[in-house]
């Protein structure tokens, strides 16, 4: 298992990657969120729980501690654990 740094450990590493904030997204258990994109790119630690992430035909397992990190407009969909999964995304808009 990964270790999992702070809420504000994460929230500086990111702001130092050139990430914008940080959201708390809290997923009810076993739920599913059906592919789709978003117009952001994401750096993301689980802070609780489990999940499964799908990009095309490449699903990961992601446990407390882990990271994942997606590009904008990447379709992907997630699945959570029985536990429900909290997990701390970091966010980043293309410049114009």
């Amino acid at each position: 298992m990964a270790t999992l740094p702070t809420l504000e450990e994460f929230t500086q590493l990111t702001k130092d990657m050139g990430y914008e904030g940080v959201s708390i997204r809290d997923w009810a258990p076993n739920s599913v969120s059906d592919t789709h994109t978003h117009e952001f790119a994401v750096h993301a630690v689980i802070a609780k729980g489990e999940m499964w992430m799908t990009r095309g035909e490449d699903t990961q397992h992601l446990q407390v501690g882990d990271t994942f990190t997606m590009e904008p407009d990447t379709p992907h969909a997630e699945k959570y654990g029985a536990e429900g999964t909290i997990y701390w995304a970091a966010r980043s808009f293309p410049k114009i």
